[in-house]
């Protein structure tokens, strides 16, 4: 798994994050509001887990702006679940491709584990294999983990509405 970014200080307020259920798909959207702007890639992201699982990234001027789960791997329910106690607060930045600049998709087969509380109001997905990660806030329902390298090992949702009545 090789999803480099940068990390740059905080700027601005800590976007709000929306949630919107597909229910024909079971898709699960987190939209990232009032996102600061930057430079860098545009275009998605997307991962996909060698269970058939898909997490698409979708990025903009090098800035996440939200995030989708396309294909939910297994859920594993853990009713101690619970966020990391140390978050930072910084902003992501994914870069272009000096060597591919105007590639506007990026696509890494991965593992990807996910768990859940009872509630599934809280989810976490690992990418890649088990790391030591720092957790940094992208949004004030939306976690990202990276690992030591500063590549992609992780993202928590919380405060997931649940999934609406059919």
């Amino acid at each position: 798994m090789n999803v480099a970014v940068h990390i740059e200080p905080a700027s601005g307020l800590c976007p709000g994050v929306e949630y919107r259920w597909d229910t024909d798909t079971d898709i699960l959207l987190a939209r990232l509001t009032d996102a600061n702007a930057g430079t860098g890639m545009s275009g998605s992201v997307e991962l996909e887990g060698s269970d058939g699982s898909w997490l698409i990234i979708d990025v903009s001027a090098g800035r996440i702006r939200g995030v989708e789960v396309a294909v939910w791997p297994d859920v594993h329910k853990r009713p101690a679940l619970a966020v990391p106690a140390a978050v930072e607060d910084a902003t992501i930045v994914i870069p272009s491709r000096a060597s591919q600049p105007g590639v506007a998709s990026l696509e890494v087969d991965t593992a990807i584990m996910c768990e859940a509380d009872t509630a599934e109001t809280l989810i976490h997905f690992r990418v890649g294999q088990k790391r030591d990660v720092r957790t940094v806030r992208l949004g004030t329902d939306l976690l990202i983990e990276l690992d030591t390298q500063s590549r992609i090992a992780g993202l928590w949702l919380m405060n997931v509405p649940p999934f609406p009545p059919t």
